[in-house]
């Protein structure tokens, strides 16, 4: 028998961010991941901290940056990889109006730190710009390709991963104490991402889910430095590739690529730049996403050792260290939650609990 802190299901941006939290602090785990779930894999990676189409601040923005770069930047060192990339995000005004919007929010105390109030006149021959753009500051991405693959061989390493389905059923309680197979554990963490369906102790969650399409081309000619955001967004990856997307489908939870997916993203993108370019892959996911936009953080009503980190939606580079930080606190310090994130909102409006 293996004696555990935590068992954690789920090898995404939430569950390794509660790993590498959970190692951190000197605790020992185990991972379990069967890449059933892509969206970390087929995410664009970005991390932005206000939401462009209201021109407004993303919730606890400026903690979930300051717990989110200096975690990934660790990271890098730790294992002698980079995969943090800060760089300008420039949103493409389409007319006056659009500019005097940018100019108000800009004038926000709680904007004015992440939008520059100068117009930006970025010259690209691809790109028509007549308005200009608005600067983003404090943007840039995460290649989760690369982050998931390197940690998971990390965790391989330290012999702290199980490349397997995680059965349900097979959690045992005795005396209070839980176990799992071969394993001993205080305390299971899921996070699962959309998989969370399929989890007899959390799928009464609202876990909604909408699924993205996003694509990688080659485009020699558009020499892009920035991430360009209008309709959609442009994101410079190297060697004159470019992450497109992304689309936003609430029916199909499904994790295929589609043709109207492809088809929408490549007719916004030949509106956008004028120059030829190649799709290379396309791929889509299911992002976990919540209807009231807040995450899923807590503990189970009945079982004092299980617990969910989920719900991160389309920010989840940014809300992965800042939400398991907060519930590695919440677990071992009786730190407590958000009410915004605590899932006994959830549970008091289905009546299961009532404080």
């Amino acid at each position: 028998m293996i004696e555990v802190d935590y068992l954690i299901v789920g090898a995404g941006l939430a569950g390794i961010s509660f790993a590498e939290t959970c190692i951190s602090n000197g605790k020992t785990i185990v991972v379990f991941d069967n890449n059933s779930q892509n969206s970390t894999l087929v995410a664009g990676g970005l991390y932005n901290p206000v939401v462009l189409k209201r021109f407004s601040e993303v919730w606890e923005a400026q903690k979930q940056l300051e717990t989110a770069l200096p975690f990934y930047k660790k990271i890098e060192k730790k294992i002698n990889r980079s995969f943090l990339h800060e760089i300008s995000l420039l949103r493409k005004f389409n007319s006056i109006e659009e500019q005097n919007n940018w100019f108000t929010a800009s004038d926000k105390p709680s904007l004015t730190n992440y939008l520059n109030p100068t117009l930006e006149n970025y010259t690209n021959e691809a790109i028509q710009a007549p308005y200009k753009y608005g600067k983003v500051n404090y943007t840039g991405f995460l290649d989760t390709v690369g982050y998931k693959h390197f940690y998971t061989a990390y965790l391989k390493e330290i012999n702290a991963l199980e490349e397997t389905s995680f059965e349900y059923d097979k959690i045992e309680w005795h005396d209070a104490k839980l176990f799992y197979k071969n394993y001993k554990a205080k305390h299971i963490v899921f996070a699962e991402g959309f998989g969370l369906h399929k989890n007899p102790f959390f799928n009464n969650l609202p876990l909604d889910g909408t699924k993205g399409e996003l694509l990688l081309i080659h485009a020699p000619e558009l020499k892009l430095t920035k991430i360009i955001n209008a309709s959609i967004f442009i994101l410079p990856v190297g060697n004159d590739r470019y992450k497109v997307g992304a689309t936003y489908n609430w029916q199909d939870k499904t994790a295929q690529p589609t043709q109207e997916g492809l088809h929408e993203l490549t007719a916004q993108l030949k509106e956008l730049i004028t120059c030829p370019f190649t799709v290379e892959k396309h791929d889509a996911g299911v992002r976990p996403t919540v209807k009231d936009r807040r995450p899923l953080l807590g503990k189970h009503f009945e079982k004092n050792n299980l617990f969910v980190l989920n719900g991160l939606g389309t920010r989840g580079v940014m809300f992965a260290p800042f939400l398991a930080k907060k519930l590695y606190h919440y677990i071992e310090d009786n730190t407590p939650l958000d009410k915004e994130l605590d899932i006994v909102r959830i549970y008091r409006k289905m009546g299961i609990v009532k404080s």
